[in-house]
């Protein structure tokens, strides 16, 4: 706990990409993401046309709440990728992915922080924490079957 009793959660997990570097960065944008995880519907806000970028704005659904997301590093040279959304009232979530060339594969490290906006958040806060920790073999697993199709 920091702050005013708000909780503030740093997690992180790696993953593969059976795919070279040039394959793999594009599916961790917000619109090609879409390829290979189900359930991933972004409203592109700006541009207004889904397409990857820095800057890019879009709104995600979380059950009966929107996360407005935005791009704020995409990153090609340096291999990085970076987005931060809010919902309102609930939390601030940082995700940064770094990502390595390996031959015909891509390692990548996930990196998510958040943080709670109200005391009565720091449960939510906690349980997608815990979620967090354990996503890399699920990713690993839908990118890599989107790959070998």
């Amino acid at each position: 706990m920091s702050g005013f009793g708000l909780l503030h959660t740093r997690e992180q997990f790696s993953l593969v990409a059976n795919a070279p570097f040039e394959i793999a960065w594009p599916l961790f944008g917000a619109d090609k993401e879409r390829a290979w995880a189900p359930d991933w519907e972004p409203v592109f806000l700006w541009p207004e046309k889904a397409f990857d970028k820095e800057g890019m704005v879009f709104i995600i659904r979380q059950g009966a709440k929107k996360a407005v997301w935005v791009n704020t590093v995409f990153d090609r040279t340096a291999k990085r990728i970076q987005y931060v959304y809010v919902i309102p009232d609930v939390v601030v979530t940082v995700i940064t992915l770094l990502l390595t060339s390996r031959g015909n594969s891509t390692a990548i490290d996930v990196i998510y922080e958040r943080t709670a906006l109200a005391a009565a958040a720091n449960e939510i806060v906690r349980d997608m924490a815990m979620r967090d920790r354990i996503a890399g073999s699920e990713w690993g697993r839908q990118i890599n079957t989107h790959l070998a199709q």
